[in-house]
């Protein structure tokens, strides 16, 4: 019988209520062993259900409750996915993972590809590691919405992509839990002059077939650094190319748009930063679905931090501060800056847009910074009283950035103290005119 360690339970739940505890372990649901977190899920949508767990004295607890059908007891779990993590089997020739330099910890080099992660956390899946027996536990199981690393839907073409011979059926697959009513997100990583132009109409023709479990698609640029040696060559988009991948899907917006009611298809932000391209108003991204993957996160950013500057204003502390960010976002940082210096008088603030040396320079997002590449183009440089740092920067849930330096050892090199800023406007600009 499979064993979970219970690693906390929710404060006036049912489970609480029970007397389960943290350090409890889950024995079986309805006096079924559970295979994992899918099963669990499945064996809680009833409205009365037998817990068994084994309390920490070694003594067994059995508990009859009553609920809601959907109506969750409260219990998380030690492994979140109550079974092993399933590891990516691709070779994507543009994956970023790839293109990691050596000696980095560990961790960063692990791939994982597993549908249960889209259903618990919005991590996308490219769906290859997985046959029709897990599609129809998906669609008994009601696990929506399922994220999809699509890509492209010409089956040759995906082969080649992602190196796997089981990669071309992504398209008959997504139709599957369409039609068992699973709700769906697609995400296309555009690799110049290979799932671009033509092959990027037929995938976005493919997919709008799948509307309405079709929820949203993000088109992203490949990342590409300077780590690539005995990888396939990726030529990186310029202005003009990059342009003209603009134009090719505002007309699809407008076409789903019209058709919809939605435009189910959304840029990343880069694009627009690359081109000097003006971006999209917050209308535009509707409900935001594809955040995660860059996707309006400039013109949300801007929102927040104008409401919360017209807001009314706040007590504010007069001083210099500075911005550490990236290349391609340094122009709205600026932008925001001089706004908050406008309506805060006697507050400064420098923004230094950070060349990303560890990566290569066409690595340009605040979240792949390094402490080390801010320690070499800060130091000396006037900081003001704090250094304010995007939380993207860093290690979720931790001060640490990619290449391990903590942000107290870059405060003590740069001899200022270093800020970890939430990633919302509202938080920067209190982090922009408090002293915290």
């Amino acid at each position: 019988m499979s064993r979970y360690r219970i690693s906390e339970v929710i404060d006036g739940s049912i489970a609480d209520e029970a007397g389960i505890e943290p350090g409890d372990i889950l024995l079986s649901v309805n006096g079924q062993a559970v295979k994992d977190i899918f099963d669990y899920r499945l064996f809680l949508a009833c409205e009365n259900i037998l817990v068994e767990v084994e309390k920490k004295d070694g003594s067994i607890l059995r508990v009859d409750i009553e609920k809601d059908e959907n109506e969750d007891i409260g219990l998380m779990f030690e492994n979140p996915l109550m079974d092993d993590e399933r590891h990516c089997r691709n070779k994507c020739i543009f994956c970023f993972i790839d293109q990691l330099p050596k000696g980095m910890r560990e961790s960063l080099y692990y791939k994982d590809d597993d549908v249960r992660l889209s259903f618990l956390f919005g991590n996308y899946v490219t769906m290859t590691n997985m046959d029709y027996d897990e599609l129809n536990r998906i669609v008994r199981h009601r696990l929506s919405p399922v994220n999809v690393s699509v890509h492209t839907t010409n089956p040759g073409l995906r082969t080649y992509m992602m190196g796997n011979k089981n990669a071309g059926d992504v398209l008959s697959k997504m139709k599957f839990l369409a039609e068992g009513g699973i709700s769906l997100n697609a995400q296309i990583v555009l690799c110049r002059g290979i799932n671009d132009g033509i092959e990027l109409d037929k995938t976005l023709d493919d997919l709008s077939g799948l509307i309405p479990s079709l929820k949203s698609v993000s088109v992203v640029p490949v990342g590409l650094t300077r780590f690539r040696d005995n990888l396939a060559h990726i030529r990186p988009y310029d202005e003009q190319s990059a342009l003209s991948v603009i134009s090719q899907v505002g007309k699809w917006q407008q076409k789903l748009k019209k058709r919809t009611g939605s435009r189910i298809v959304f840029l990343a932000d880069e694009w627009y930063l690359m081109t000097g391209t003006e971006l999209p108003g917050y209308e535009h991204y509707e409900d935001f679905p594809q955040l995660e993957n860059g996707v309006g996160m400039v013109p949300l950013l801007i929102r927040e931090f104008n409401d919360a500057l017209h807001g009314g204003k706040k007590p504010y502390t007069e001083g210099t501060v500075s911005i550490a960010t990236g290349t391609s976002s340094s122009g709205i940082i600026s932008m925001l800056a001089k706004q908050a210096e406008n309506y805060y008088p006697g507050i400064k603030v420098h923004v230094y847009p950070i060349i990303n040396e560890f990566f290569g320079n066409t690595v340009t997002v605040t979240g792949l910074l390094t402490g080390q590449d801010i320690y070499n183009q800060l130091k000396g440089k006037p900081l003001g009283n704090r250094l304010l740092l995007c939380s993207t920067m860093f290690r979720a849930g931790t001060c640490i950035f990619l290449d391990d330096m903590a942000l107290d050892e870059l405060s003590g090199l740069l001899n200022t103290r270093a800020v970890k800023v939430e990633n919302s406007g509202e938080a920067l600009l209190d982090a922009i005119i408090a002293e915290r």
